[in-house]
């Protein structure tokens, strides 16, 4: 990865930590969390009073996505679903009660101020029926051909590797699996450097795709049934839309596209009862630490 891509990562992953910390500090506080602080575009307002209601306060204050992709991606009993970038954990509860005990709601993140928050607001909400991971969303730490939906908040723009973020995704979804995603969108006139003249990287903008780049990215990594729709303006030219997608009913899932090529930290069926190494001259704990990666929950 190159030094320019390195450092927008590490400035992600300590802004996205700092949140983290200053929501689980507030909650020391007589007054409980303190929100992170956000305009009408972005945050817990976007989502119901209802479900804002059922959440542990921390979760609700953690809310930093600019949709609610669980309000789209018409989530069913019994499925398994995951959360690239799943932050505090609002999503992930949201998800685990949608698809009820019987499935599974999977949250993956890098940072890990905000992995032991949404551990924290699981364990307050009792939601037993989720599982958070470490790990990137450019290679997700899950076996291929597992997952029902995948969904998004506010992320994937967040991404220094969009190509591999959409093959991921690809890869972990089922045959006949499908995405509901909220992401900032680009109109197809704004050049990159228009993007950066309107936010930074960090807030969501900068390196946002716009809907023909986004649409282009889908389908080159397998996709069909794209739509994208947007939602509301978060800057001039720039939009909070909603993306749809499925992995076609007779897409195979044994393929492993390069960019997925050595994820999970070199070990197989990672978090699952059958997870190996492929390395017999390691453990299965020995290979995630050394990647820093691995399953939490």
């Amino acid at each position: 990865m190159s030094k320019q891509r390195t450092d927008l990562r590490e400035s992600v992953r300590r802004q996205y930590a700092a949140a983290a910390v200053k929501v689980t500090e507030g909650g020391t506080a007589c007054c409980g969390p303190q929100a992170v602080e956000v305009d009408e575009n972005f945050g817990s307002t976007l989502y119901a009073a209802e479900e804002r209601a059922a959440l542990p306060v921390e979760a609700v204050a953690a809310s930093l996505g600019c949709g609610n992709p669980t309000a789209v991606a018409e989530l069913r009993e019994g499925e398994r679903v995951l959360d690239l970038g799943s932050g505090g954990g609002i999503d992930v509860l949201l998800s685990a009660r949608r698809v009820g005990p019987t499935g599974t709601a999977y949250g993956l993140d890098m940072t890990d101020e905000m992995l032991a928050l949404a551990l924290a607001n699981a364990e307050k909400a009792g939601a037993r029926n989720v599982e958070f991971l470490k790990g990137t969303i450019e290679a997700i730490p899950l076996p291929a051909g597992t997952i029902d939906v995948v969904i998004s908040n506010c992320v994937i723009n967040l991404s220094v590797d969009k190509p591999a973020v959409f093959a991921e995704t690809f890869r972990v979804l089922k045959p006949g699996g499908r995405i509901g995603i909220s992401d900032v969108i680009a109109e197809d006139t704004l050049t990159p450097e228009l993007r950066a003249e309107r936010g930074d990287y960090v807030g969501c903008i900068a390196g946002a795709l716009s809907f023909a780049e986004y649409r282009a990215g889908l389908e080159t990594a397998g996709f069909t049934e794209v739509e994208i729709t947007p939602t509301h303006p978060v800057a001039d030219g720039m939009h909070s839309a909603v993306v749809r997608a499925a992995k076609p009913a007779h897409a195979g899932t044994a393929f492993v596209p390069t960019a997925a090529k050595g994820a999970c930290c070199g070990v197989s069926a990672c978090c699952t009862t059958d997870e190996r190494v492929t390395d017999p001259s390691t453990t299965v704990a020995d290979a995630k630490a050394a990647s820093e990666c691995g399953c939490q929950g």
